[in-house]
Order: C-alpha cells, then sequence, then structure tokens
C-alpha cells in the first residue's frame, strides 16, 4: 500500500475532489485526502470538519519527536481527524532486535491522537525499506517466518485499537510489476501472506 491516506467510502458519483497539502513549521507534513469541497453556507472550519462532512478523513503522518513543538501539534491537532506515525511503526522500529518488541514511540503517538478524538492509521506491517537489520541476514522461509511473527507481534499489541493498517508498503513498481526485494525472494505468495496474517491477528 502506498504511504498517502486517502478518504474512504466515497460515494457512487464522486464529488468534486481537491489535493490538499499542509505546511507546518517549515516542514512539510504530507496530507493528502479527497475532501469534497462544502457548500458556502455550510463551510467546515478545518479541514478534518470539511472530510467529515461527507464522511470521509483527512490524514497526515507526524513524528513523536516534534509532538512538543507547540506549534507543529496544534495544527496537526486542529486539522486533521486521522494520524499515521511516520516512522515509529514501521518494522525497524517496533522489532529492533529479533523477538523483542519496542511500542513506545508508537504509542506516544496512538495516545496524543486518540486523546484528541483521532482515528489512527497503521503504518507499516511489511515493506522492503526500514527493515530491522536482522532481517538482512536471514532469508527464504526463515525471512518469511520472521515476517509472520512481526506482523502478529504488532497487531497484537495494537489489536482493536487503530482504524486501518497499510499491511504492505511499496510492494510493487509504477509500471505495474513488482518490486525484487528480500521478501519477494520469499515466494510470490508473501503478499497474500502478509495479508492474510494480518486479518487472522485483528480482523
Amino acid at each position: 500500500m502506498a504511504e498517502n491516506h486517502f478518504a474512504h467510502r466515497r460515494p457512487r458519483r464522486r464529488p468534486p475532489l481537491i489535493a490538499l497539502t499542509a505546511g507546518v513549521v517549515g516542514v512539510v507534513v504530507a496530507a493528502v485526502a479527497a475532501v469534497m469541497v462544502p457548500a458556502a453556507d455550510a463551510a467546515a472550519s478545518t479541514l478534518g470538519a470539511a472530510a467529515a462532512q461527507s464522511g470521509r478523513y483527512f490524514g497526515t503522518a507526524i513524528a513523536a519527536s516534534r509532538l512538543g513543538d507547540s506549534t507543529y501539534s496544534t495544527i496537526a491537532g486542529r486539522e486533521f481527524n486521522m494520524i499515521t506515525a511516520e516512522n515509529e511503526m514501521k518494522p525497524d522500529a517496533t522489532q529492533p532486535q529479533r523477538g523483542v518488541f519496542n511500542f513506545s514511540s508508537g504509542d506516544q503517538i496512538y495516545n496524543w491522537a486518540t486523546q484528541r478524538g483521532m482515528k489512527v492509521r497503521g503504518h507499516t506491517l511489511a515493506w522492503h525499506s526500514q527493515q530491522p537489520s536482522w532481517w538482512g541476514g536471514i532469508s527464504g522461509s526463515t525471512l518469511r517466518q520472521a515476517m509472520i511473527d512481526h506482523i502478529n507481534g504488532v497487531m497484537g499489541h495494537y489489536k482493536g485499537k487503530l482504524a486501518y493498517w497499510d499491511v504492505v508498503n511499496e510492494a510493487f513498481n509504477e509500471d505495474g510489476s513488482r518490486r525484487q526485494s528480500n521478501l519477494q525472494a520469499t515466494g510470490n505468495d508473501w503478499i497474500e501472506v502478509a495479508f492474510r496474517t494480518a486479518r487472522n491477528a485483528d480482523p
């Protein structure tokens, strides 16, 4: 799945769409969503409120290390109704050592968002990039099992808490071909296995 966070529950007849980007303290925070433009007499006061008028969400990725920046956190808390962790829930962050999970930064983002009534999107469980260093020393069925164990461990921790998960990230090239990676080398069914594992871990 791509990192961009798109609106859900689109109606059959597509309304006018706008792509929006928010800049926070000189750092561009990618916030991509399809948002219905509200009527002038029903204009919403924030991006999240505008999206909610048509049953959508407007999300952004945030970094736990930036939450202490009052301008950053104020804008993020005011404008959005869905949050994704920038890096804090990726494989290298959540399982730096085999069998040793670390959810401190991911939990910080989760708690910050939910305390403000925002939903959280998990990102990401299986990816060719930002893997734990120890994944580089294994391959084949051993790596496949490590991926499965990782998905179960992370989703077990957040079971029932997150609204959505980017289970697999960027598994395809822009031309539609499969990206060659150590995960792809474990077998052509690795994407299906990842999704089935995730579904079983937290339906």
